[in-house]
Order: structure tokens, then sequence, then C-alpha cells
């Protein structure tokens, strides 16, 4: 299966970061980490408080990330933490803010125990025009077993190894 591939996620502890390296290590593809340009705070605590007000009032952060040629990736994975049951809001601006129509998006997420939460569906609301393929939770880092879930998920995708 060949594809040109945008990797993109958002991680705040280096935990969905991990994943998106293991990614990109077994099929190749772009790595692009999602920066806001205001960092989220040192402390969990007030990562978690500012985090759940940002998703109930639906703010977007701005972004530094900027990704040039967009139009030339047919399959972007997104990845983001778990964050209330849903998508980090550096995700969804990235979401909002680019064209995936006719793109194959393929969600990754990593959790402390929520599993995926609605992070699939929320990012299915936000590319409407996009096929989706189904998504990877992962707890914490995956520890030593991220490598193994990984590749399992990929092969079930389709996606072959190099």
């Amino acid at each position: 299966m060949d594809r040109n591939i945008l990797i993109v996620y958002y991680s705040r502890s280096a935990n969905t970061e991990k994943i998106a390296q293991l990614i990109q290590q077994k099929i190749g593809g772009t790595l692009c980490e999602i920066e806001p340009e205001l960092a989220y705070p040192a402390s969990y605590n007030a990562v978690v408080e500012q985090a759940k007000k940002e998703i109930q009032a639906g703010f977007r952060p701005e972004l530094k990330t900027k990704i040039e040629h967009i139009e030339s990736y047919d399959t972007v994975f997104v990845g983001s933490p778990n964050w209330w049951s849903t998508i980090a809001p550096p995700i969804a601006t990235f979401l909002e803010g680019y064209d995936l129509s006719g793109k194959t998006v393929v969600p990754f997420c990593t959790h402390g125990g929520g599993g995926a939460g609605r992070v699939e569906r929320d990012i299915v609301k936000l590319c409407p025009q996009s096929t989706m393929m189904p998504g990877l939770a992962i707890y914490g880092s995956g520890g030593g077993n991220a490598e193994s879930q990984v590749s399992a998920w990929l092969q079930e995708l389709g996606f072959v190894e190099r």
C-alpha cells in the first residue's frame, strides 16, 4: 500500500509522541508535532484544569506549527492525549484549520484509563469529508507492549511495515 503519510500529534507528556514515532518507524511518513503558541503549564493539575475549561468553552489555541502542502498527503494519522474524553484543543485547532476532505484519517490516542473516550467520534465530526479508519487507544506510553500494539493495529488496517 503506497501512501503519502502525515503523522500529526500533540503530546504534553511524551506518551503520544512515543506512539507517533513508533508509527513512523513502522510505516514511514512525515512526523509533525502540533505545538500551541502558548505552552500548557508544567504542573499536571494546572493542565487538567486549563484543559477542562478550554474543552468546555470550545477554545481553539493558536498554533506555532504550520504544515506546508497538506494537499500532498493522502493519509493523515492524528494523535492526541485523551483529555476529558476528547481530543486536546491543539488537535481540534489543527483539524479545523486544515482541509482533510478526501483524505484517509487514522486517529490514535494515549490515555490514563479513559480509553478512546469520544476521541474518534469527535475527530469524525471535525473531518466530515474524510474516510475514517479505526483508531488505537494506548494506556500511558504503552510500556513494553507499545510496539506490538502499534504493529498489530497497523497490520489490521493494511499498512505494511518497512
